[in-house]
């Protein structure tokens, strides 16, 4: 007989919305479980700028609620996350002094085909409001309006067109694929009763009970309440769920890391946030080492095939010889590309960046055979997922008859949960308790957070490294049998930056499948296999060859 499991809550996607919200859920008492039919975080969520921000964008477009709602949430993420979330100084060039001032308040009175240059005096009102609006749990400095002099001496390469430039700080995530997975581990520790499983399909359901095959054997569920956070998927889902609906319309954004020390040098650790000849947004910023560069923002629908063309990378090259006339940029300095489809709302918007990147979970109620309401979780951007699961778990608790517990507002996530303020007091007690060098201990904290500490007990005094990257084995082998790895993708992709900063060689994957085969009993067989399938998606979908 097929053992049916009651539980309040299933999450049918594992990106940054439903990991947001599974931890909220768990948190406040109830049983949930969360399910991704890929890796977690491995979807949409895998492919943003890696910016925490407050959109300053939105300004133009009147979303004002929106801007105060993320600068809080970056203010609260830098503090909850600080091993992962960053502070990232942005300069915006500016091109002219009054540009755009007739073209801004057409946009805030409706308009959504304004075009998009912006002046001087403009630039200098937007960021005042921008201040005004960060000014809850502030960590950051406020802006400043540079000369062209000054702008001239701060980044040499750039174009003498310029007037001036803005300077103002937001935040990166270094590897928001880990702050995915830290929110579900957060999640299971609140209520070890509740799950989280990947690589996990919907096979079918008959409005009561839910199936699911999964690693760990076919799995039936009967919740109360289901939430599909699938994003660009999401209309799938809910056809698959017997709900068929029309709420997405998203748009694609692509973008490439670029191994160019001079640009690294030459940026000093900010991001330039600028205007492409076109008008359309572009960024370049220090990623781990590489030169980020984003991002394109056109019509897509399609997130199972999405690749960054072509075209796009020669617009990013093209982009990037404008603003920087003084540097060199070719295909050669490619190591890897990515691209990914923003969940928006469906909109008739003639300019996709118009698009509002505000959220709504509409609600299909339950009808005919289906028992429970299905919640659709609508847009959202990654700086505010966690306001945005707040909204949507108070609704929920209020469906179920519950209560809320626990605020998350200052709840730290994995890593960051007792970060020291004094590191290398840290540094000192676990080099002491572990026997592992002081720089390798600032380096494990520095990816991980407090997790490190676990990490470096199990490396040791002189673990052995990969060959051609900063990671040891013992510290994959941590990952691999901590982190609810089921594929070598999943290690060198999401667990890890190895993949997405061009640091993986084919010998350490290689040697990365044989730490995965012990972890997790794989045949020779199922190692071949594995090595097979990572190397065609890093090939298919990244533009990654290794030798």
């Amino acid at each position: 007989m097929t053992h049916i499991q009651n539980i309040d809550v299933l999450i049918l996607g594992a990106g940054i919305n439903g990991a947001g919200l599974f931890r909220d859920l768990c948190e406040q008492g109830l049983t949930c479980v969360i399910a991704d039919k890929g890796d977690f975080g491995g979807g949409t969520s895998a492919a943003p700028s890696r910016l925490i921000h407050g959109g300053i964008k939105y300004l133009e477009t009147g979303e004002l609620r929106l801007v105060a709602q993320s600068t809080l949430e970056r203010n609260l993420l830098l503090k909850n996350a600080p091993h992962l979330v960053r502070p990232l100084p942005t300069v915006i060039p500016i091109f002219s002094w009054f540009k755009g001032a007739t073209a801004a308040l057409r946009t805030l009175l409706g308009s959504t085909t304004a075009p998009r240059s912006r002046g001087a005096v403009l630039m200098k009102t937007g960021l005042a409001m921008y201040d005004f609006y960060g000014r809850r749990h502030r960590v950051m400095p406020r802006h400043q309006l540079w000369s062209r002099k000054k702008t001239l001496r701060e980044i040499p390469p750039i174009t003498p067109r310029i007037v001036a430039a803005g300077q103002y700080y937001d935040a990166c995530v270094t590897l928001p694929e880990r702050l995915v997975w830290e929110l579900l581990a957060e999640g299971m520790r609140a209520n070890p009763a509740s799950q989280a499983w990947n690589h996990a399909l919907l096979e079918a359901t008959d409005g009561d009970t839910v199936r699911l095959a999964t690693g760990q054997g076919q799995q039936v569920l009967r919740p109360r309440l289901v939430v599909n956070a699938a994003g660009p998927w999401i209309d799938r889902v809910n056809a698959a769920l017997g709900s068929p609906s029309r709420l997405i319309g998203g748009t694609k954004g692509s973008h490439i890391l670029l191994d160019h020390p001079e640009l690294i040098a030459t940026l000093k650790g900010r991001m330039i946030y600028f205007e492409a000849d076109d008008g359309r947004i572009c960024l370049v910023y220090d990623y781990l080492g590489r030169a980020l560069v984003g991002s394109t923002d056109t019509r897509d629908d399609d997130p199972d095939n999405v690749v960054c063309n072509d075209a796009e990378i020669d617009y990013f090259l093209g982009a990037l010889r404008s603003l920087l006339p003084g540097l060199a940029f070719d295909r050669d300095q490619i190591v890897y590309t990515y691209s990914g489809i923003r969940p928006l709302p469906a909109s008739d918007a003639s300019n996709p960046g118009l698009i509002s990147r505000d959220h709504s979970a509409p609600v299909a109620e339950p009808t005919g055979t289906r028992h429970w309401p299905i919640i659709s979780l609508v847009g959202g951007k990654w700086t505010t997922f966690r306001g945005f699961a707040e909204e949507v778990a108070d609704v929920i608790l209020s469906r179920l008859g519950e209560t809320r517990k626990k605020d998350t507002r200052l709840a730290p996530i994995g890593g960051g949960r007792d970060y020291p303020q004094d590191q290398q007091g840290w540094i000192r007690q676990v080099v002491a308790a572990s026997g592992s060098e002081p720089a390798r201990a600032a380096t494990l904290l520095a990816r991980y957070g407090t997790t490190a500490a676990s990490i470096l007990v199990a490396e040791g005094r002189n673990p052995m490294m990969l060959q051609d990257a900063d990671y040891s084995l013992p510290e994959l082998d941590w990952l691999a049998r901590n982190e609810r790895v089921q594929h070598l993708s999943d290690l060198v992709m999401r667990r890890t930056a190895l993949a997405i900063t061009g640091h993986l060689s084919g010998r350490d994957l290689n040697s990365i499948a044989q730490v995965c085969a012990r972890a997790l009993n794989w045949s020779d067989a199922q190692i071949e296999q594995e090595l097979q399938d990572t190397r065609t998606m890093l090939a298919s979908r990244h533009g990654v060859r290794l030798s």
